[in-house]
């Protein structure tokens, strides 16, 4: 052990005259493990959001879409869809329909956004199929057939008839009704969306669209009755409360669209690519087409994501600036405590970068424990948090029901970093003052 770091030590652990001094001490450490610590569950924390909020996002939506930039949907989809699906870096792609659209059963109704598509397909860029809790997507990849055809357009004549409500004496009137039930057409709705409606598996739910048609009467909107056969539950509030599913042909049934589709989805190889795989994938469809990718739509979220990050670090970071101070009024008055001790050591020879080392490294040493003892607090208190959920949120408000903390090894480096350079500013003035000292005049009247 080198010289200036063994008296360095033996100073810390020495018994002080001035119990003042060692208190300091105590509460520069303390500051400096506080700060640590805090600065590490606030960076997990809001890494945890990021990467969750990504991961859900992602893997629940497409990469990128492809659209037509006159609003009169996409003509011959298929031959499009199989062309654009062999280009570099498609991994999938999949046809869809999105709509606004009403949701209802009996007096409960709530906004949507109806998704027209083909499971198949679906499944291979979003996985929202795949969280169905209750029910099945089954019915989804069965065909329509002409019994569901009179179904929908039976509903568009009495929009108020519901399986639910309605109630019969006969029991093959009853038997009529289960029938007419089985042969509505299939939709999947979210688990928040179900709990406002108060349906579930089986119940009938009336969908209305805002694009309706011209009659002798005027616009009238246009609806049609569907038969709830899976509730999906992703954990994320925004779909599970406004997010539902139909086939493909259904949905261009309802919005009248003939054998027209509004975007084509794709999913790719490289997420952080998407910029530049869209702009080849435009350019690949041809003229009248526009594209967008994941980081468009959702760049606001993570740009404020990322200054919260900022902010959050230089606002706790002030907890490592107080300590920062502490660890500086300890040095100056241990430096006042060993004047004599000081000089001692001067007229036996140590010289003046050797005394100001001794400071400089206790100022360290104290930096150092305090970090080492906020690291392994703050990466504990984030493991505890992650694995047990400890803090529960409305998802109405944080679209996700718990805080989800994510610590990562780098940000611990940073903070190390930072918290010991802090704390190595803070010992220059007093390791200088140390290192002025004159023997002859600290010794003149011992």
């Amino acid at each position: 052990m080198r010289f200036e770091l063994f008296v360095a030590g033996r100073y810390l652990r020495a018994k002080r005259r001035q119990a003042f001094i060692g208190i300091i001490t105590g509460i520069s450490i303390a500051g400096v493990a506080a700060g640590v610590a805090s600065l590490i569950v606030a960076l997990a924390i809001n890494n945890g959001f990021r990467q969750d909020l990504q991961e859900r996002l992602i893997g629940s939506t497409s990469h990128i879409s492809l659209l037509r930039i006159a609003d009169d949907g996409i003509k011959d989809w298929p031959s499009l869809l199989d062309h654009l699906s062999k280009q570099p870096h498609v991994v999938a792609a999949a046809p869809a329909i999105f709509e606004q659209v009403l949701v209802s059963r009996g007096p409960r109704a709530n906004g949507a956004v109806l998704k027209g598509i083909i499971p198949q397909d679906e499944r291979k860029i979003g996985d929202l199929l795949s969280t169905i809790k209750q029910g099945s997507a089954a019915a989804l990849e069965q065909p329509a057939t002409p019994d569901q055809d009179s179904s929908g357009a039976d509903a568009q004549n009495n929009p108020a008839a519901d399986s639910n409500s309605g109630e019969s004496d006969s029991p093959d009137d009853l038997a009529e009704v289960h029938t007419r039930v089985a042969a509505m057409p299939p939709i999947v709705i979210g688990k928040d969306m179900s709990d406002a409606l108060g349906a579930t598996v089986g119940s009938v739910v009336l969908v209305t669209s805002p694009q309706g048609e011209l009659t002798p009467f005027g616009m009238v909107p246009k609806y049609s009755r569907f038969r709830v056969v899976g509730i999906f539950d992703s954990g994320f509030y925004d779909y599970d409360a406004s997010w539902a599913f139909t086939r493909l042909s259904d949905a261009q049934r309802l919005f009248g669209l003939g054998d027209l589709i509004s975007v084509v989805e794709f999913k790719i190889d490289d997420i952080y690519k998407a910029e530049q795989i869209s702009q080849e994938i435009e350019t690949a469809a041809g003229k009248g087409f526009m594209t967008t990718n994941w980081m468009e739509q959702n760049k606001a979220l993570f740009h404020a994501l990322r200054l919260e990050r900022l902010v959050t670090f230089i606002t706790i970071g002030l907890i490592v600036f107080v300590a920062a101070l502490n660890i500086l009024i300890s040095l100056i008055m241990m430096v006042m405590e060993k004047t004599r001790d000081i000089a001692v050591l001067m007229s036996m020879g140590v010289r003046k970068k050797q005394v100001r080392n001794i400071f400089m490294a206790q100022g360290v040493l104290i930096g150092v424990i305090g970090t080492v003892i906020g690291l392994l607090l703050g990466y504990a208190i984030s493991y505890a948090g992650g694995h047990y959920h400890i803090i529960s949120l409305s998802p109405e408000v944080y679209s996700i029901d718990y805080v989800p903390f994510a610590p990562r090894p780098m940000d611990g480096v940073l903070v190390a970093f930072v918290s010991i350079g802090v704390s190595f500013i803070a010992t220059l003035y007093p390791s200088w003052s140390a290192a002025r000292t004159l023997p002859a005049e600290a010794l003149r009247y011992e």
